[in-house]
């Protein structure tokens, strides 16, 4: 397969060369793979080779070689069963379970929802994307559950993920929070970045990217002033639910990273579920609205925890 070459004008200015790399290609690659094509010297600006973190002025001309996909990469087809919600020929949604992986990494290789909707939709494989995020428009943390969005071919993915840019897309959660928040309805604007400190944890720091959150007590008839809430995301960053509840004191029930240290409940997971999705289907414009019940599970613990 030959490389693929690439070019755009910058339409905006003050921005880093790497993120309107990613701005140009929606989420067709990680900014690690931009940044590793920047420092290979196959992203070129008016012609001459240049450092990721560049500022543009605009009007600039960028020319990309995205090199060969590499087929040592492809991730195997599994056949894993699903609970899809709903599909046409542009996309599918699916009701993704606690404990699944949405895609490989470090140590999850296999039994991911990548592997399973590669088997159920074989097209998605030549997709052109990353192999081991064929198909995915956003994700959802290992222990939680819900609704998420699957791209069948490469134009639904990008018009998805304008719409998730955009902030179009509504999404909402139900979790259960060791302690009640102060008022019955909060918004939550505290940025997120990665935790210096601890790689694989984010945290809220001041220079982190934007994230807001706001929550609604729906149910606090439970033991040890704890409440069911649910959280809409206005943005979509790593762990956002789990970082601002922790942040305002109130950590989710069962969140081992962000929650207290030893756990009042023993849980396999974090009792968070992905509850609500609106977005427009891409090709007709269509606003399409999915609605998931907490599983079983987490429904019983609800019960579990009201007083006698």
């Amino acid at each position: 397969m030959d490389a693929e070459q690439l070019q755009f004008s910058v339409k905006v200015s003050g921005q880093r060369l790497d993120k309107v790399i990613m701005s140009h290609l929606g989420n067709r690659f990680s900014r690690a793979q931009v940044q590793a094509f920047i420092k290979d010297g196959l992203v070129t600006v008016d012609g001459k080779a240049v450092k990721a973190g560049i500022k543009l002025k605009g009007g600039e001309q960028i020319a990309i070689t995205v090199p060969p996909r590499d087929e040592s990469r492809a991730v195997q087809p599994e056949a894993i069963p699903l609970t899809v919600l709903y599909e046409d020929d542009d996309l599918a949604v699916i009701d993704k379970p606690a404990g699944m992986v949405v895609h490989p990494g470090v140590g999850d290789e296999t039994s991911t929802l990548v592997s399973a909707i590669l088997s159920r939709w074989p097209q998605i494989a030549e997709m052109s994307i990353e192999p081991k995020r064929a198909g995915i428009v956003h994700r959802l943390d290992k222990g939680t559950s819900g609704l998420i969005i699957i791209a069948k071919h490469d134009r639904a993915r990008r018009q998805l993920a304008e719409q998730f840019q955009a902030r179009t897309v509504e999404k909402s959660y139900l979790t259960l929070l060791e302690r009640t928040p102060p008022t019955t309805t909060g918004r939550i604007e505290a940025p997120i970045a990665r935790d210096p400190n601890q790689r694989k944890r984010m945290a809220v720091l001041r220079a982190g990217k934007p994230a807001i959150s706001e929550y609604e007590v729906i149910d606090r008839d439970f033991l040890d002033d704890r409440a069911l809430v649910r959280v809409k995301l206005l943005t979509g960053r790593t762990h956002q639910i789990r970082v601002h509840m922790a942040f305002i004191g109130c950590p989710i029930v069962g969140d081992a990273v962000y929650g207290f240290r030893k756990q009042r409940i023993k849980m396999k997971r974090q009792f968070l579920h992905a509850t609500h999705l609106c977005f427009d289907q891409p090709t007709t414009g269509e606003r399409l609205c999915f609605d998931s019940p907490l599983p079983a599970g987490l429904l019983n613990i609800l019960e579990k925890l009201r007083p006698v």
